[in-house]
């Protein structure tokens, strides 16, 4: 029953964070993107601090876990966030998606185990979807921008985010490990943002609705969600059901922004979502991996 609910809770932040992809876009016309960090993750820790604030004060051990979560997490996303001043929402979001094929690679590297048969070949797809979805111009000729390039680098933030929350989840107290990381995230962004970049902030209504409903909904209760919901799941299952999230974002900017994908475009996202399955499910290997 737990796990059915983890598994339910994890579905919806991917529906919530597959919809903030476009207003991030609209929002960064009016910001620059460790402003916008800044901002989101500062709004995110004081919601935190007032919902948890009965709780007793976390332990060392329960910092340096949310300290080393949060440093993932704010790569992830100052990554994303920079990426997408350089591409558009779907291109984003798809290759994010990307982060489910990270997770069994990063954890292989971690734990030193052999790949199986379905996790290679899922990569390869998942590699050959790649460069469909981002290489720009004839074939022969074709480049990748450098939004698409840093959204890559984000995905193995985000792979490293999600692999530090499953080995801690069982051991420390979600509350402060939400706390923590989304605080360490707002620290690292806050003392970034005034010498890393031009600071650059507008303040019109596409921003407000960006920093409130990325900071309330898409960060502070969607990583307490996670913190929690990893209790009862296993990263690698995790990593699945966030398959959704590009689904939900090309959807949302498609209906909001009119902003789709070309016909290679579209093919490349449908290889990297079948690299992704074929990678979690393990087809090749189904007496080694059931299905979860």
């Amino acid at each position: 029953m737990n796990r059915r609910k983890a598994d339910a809770a994890l579905a919806g932040n991917t529906v919530v964070w597959g919809a903030t992809f476009v207003l991030v876009k609209a929002a960064l016309d009016d910001v620059s993107p460790l402003v916008f960090l800044a901002l989101r993750f500062a709004l995110a820790t004081a919601a935190l601090l007032v919902l948890f604030r009965g709780a007793r004060v976390g332990s060392w051990a329960e910092m340096r876990a949310g300290a080393l979560a949060g440093t993932f997490l704010f790569c992830g996303y100052l990554l994303q966030t920079v990426g997408l001043e350089f591409t558009s929402a779907p291109k984003s979001a798809f290759i994010t998606g990307l982060t489910s094929v990270m997770v069994p690679l990063l954890g292989i590297l971690v734990y030193r185990v052999r790949p199986q048969a379905s996790e290679l070949l899922g990569v390869v797809i998942a590699i050959a979807g790649l460069g469909l979805l981002t290489m720009e111009g004839p074939i022969a000729t074709a480049s990748m921008n450098r939004g698409d390039v840093l959204t890559i680098g984000c995905t193995v933030a985000y792979a490293a985010h999600i692999l530090t929350l499953g080995h801690y989840a069982g051991k420390v107290r979600f509350e402060a490990l939400a706390v923590t990381q989304v605080g360490t995230a707002g620290l690292l962004a806050g003392s970034l943002f005034w010498w890393a970049e031009a600071p650059r902030l507008v303040w019109r209504l596409p921003l407000v609705a960006a920093v409130v409903i990325t900071g309330l909904i898409a960060t502070a209760a969607a990583f307490t969600v996670q913190a929690w919901a990893q209790k009862y799941t296993t990263s690698t299952r995790t990593a699945l059901i966030y398959m959704l999230e590009p689904v939900f974002a090309w959807i949302t900017s498609y209906v909001i922004a009119g902003v789709g994908l070309s016909g290679r475009a579209a093919a490349g996202a449908a290889l990297i979502l079948g690299g992704v399955l074929v990678v979690e499910m393990k087809p090749l290997n189904p007496r080694l991996h059931p299905l979860p």
